[in-house]
């Protein structure tokens, strides 16, 4: 690059400060990377959510130098079964299971607490020298040549690039009239953490009730991270209910293979839905994570589609800015968008169309797709195949989530 403007990126949780990271390291000293957000303001984070961060998610966080600071908090998840029943079955049969590394030694995913991620990307961006601010962006003017960024504290920064990372009611993406397509979902998320007798071994549990799925997803110690999916009245009405008859219900649908349970913190319900950015790219913009797509959680690859953008995202500037090339052209975006589109569209319509088949009452269809797990279980070539794809390790993959640094 002739001249080392900014880059500034909107949105401080894990998009945002990964993307900031690997461009510092890419990038090099030279060029100012600048991360703003009022949230970076509250720290340490008191986030309670869990995320499942799949293999090709972690090689990018320990690529960047994060995955070491987090690694004795997370959990690696060792072994999955799915079952497929109604709330009141007396048993819930097995119909596909999935074990194994995608590398010797190395799990198909991890849990780990949100607090404990952001904290540690926190403090390797202060680390690496990139700039947070706690303050919002109010505004930004494209022009041929550079962007010029306002910020909330009153100062003006003059980039080559501004990224959108600040999720699903994005501000800078209704500012450059990009519109979304997709819907709500008449359902919603119940998260909150168990604690319970026995230790899960590190075994994920996915029970596709009608409602939706019952995701339990082991934590470190005798703990797991539930993400519950009911319709939104209903799951208004449990997250209301007074602590005993939130245990009932849980208890019913959680079962007892694993001791007595108990929420260790509040439950919350998050309504769900679908879009996608018509467009992840505009004038010396561009979208990143929950400001370009937001997807059904029933696979659990929300978070790590954007950080499959980071990556995309990080290497296309860095290969731009080594051969002198202005990284926010038009023609530098368009490849990242190119890049990341399609196995967005692909992600989101195969979210929807498990959910779909799996969230309903029809017998036909669950007669069915029992007997399609059934005979992905007996299909070793074929169960690997989704559970590389699950780990992010299939198509065009970036060079962080190769564990290749930039």
């Amino acid at each position: 690059m002739t001249t080392h403007r900014s880059i500034v990126i909107c949105g401080g949780a894990f998009a945002g400060l990964a993307l900031a990271l690997a461009l510092r390291q890419g990038l090099g000293a030279d060029v100012p990377i600048v991360v703003a957000d009022p949230a970076l303001a509250n720290r340490p984070s008191r986030d309670p959510r869990a995320t499942a961060i799949v293999a090709a998610c972690r090689r990018l966080f320990e690529t960047i130098g994060v995955w070491e600071a987090v690694a004795e908090t997370a959990q690696p998840i060792l072994d999955m079964v799915v079952t497929d029943s109604r709330l009141e079955d007396a048993t819930r049969p097995t119909f596909l299971t999935f074990a194994g590394d995608v590398a010797p030694g190395e799990p198909f995913a991890h849990m780990i607490e949100n607090r404990h991620l952001i904290d540690a990307l926190v403090e390797r961006t202060q680390a690496e020298g990139v700039d947070l601010r706690a303050t919002t962006v109010t505004g930004y003017d494209a022009q041929p040549d550079g962007v010029t960024v306002s910020l909330g504290e009153g100062d003006a920064i003059e980039a080559s690039l501004l990224v959108a990372a600040d999720g699903a009611r994005s501000r800078l993406r209704e500012r450059a009239g990009i519109a979304t397509h997709g819907w709500e979902y008449d359902q919603s998320g119940i998260v909150v953490t168990v604690g319970h007798e026995r230790d899960h071994e590190g075994r994920a549990e996915e029970h596709f009730l009608p409602a939706g799925p019952f995701a339990i997803l082991p934590l470190t110690g005798k703990r797991s991270s539930l993400v519950w999916t009911e319709t939104r009245a209903n799951a208004a009405r449990i997250v209301a209910l007074p602590p005993d008859e939130f245990h009932a219900e849980l208890e019913q649908r959680f079962g007892l293979h694993l001791g007595e349970v108990k929420a260790l913190d509040r439950p919350r319900a998050f309504p769900l839905q679908y879009f996608v950015a018509r467009s992840f790219i505009a004038d010396r913009l561009a979208l990143i994570g929950d400001a370009a797509h937001v997807i059904h959680p029933i696979a659990g690859q929300g978070l790590n589609m954007g950080l499959k953008d980071v990556a995309a995202l990080a290497e296309t500037v860095v290969d731009a800015a080594r051969l002198g090339i202005d990284p926010g052209q038009a023609d530098v975006l368009e490849r990242y968008q190119r890049w990341r589109r399609f196995d967005t569209m692909a992600m989101g319509a195969a979210t929807n169309t498990l959910n779909v088949l799996f969230s309903n009452e029809s017998t036909l269809l669950r007669g069915v797709r029992d007997i399609g797990l059934g005979l992905v279980d007996r299909l070793p070539p074929l169960k690997n195949a989704f559970i590389r794809q699950a780990a992010g390790l299939t198509g065009e993959v970036p060079r962080l989530l190769k564990g290749e640094a930039l």
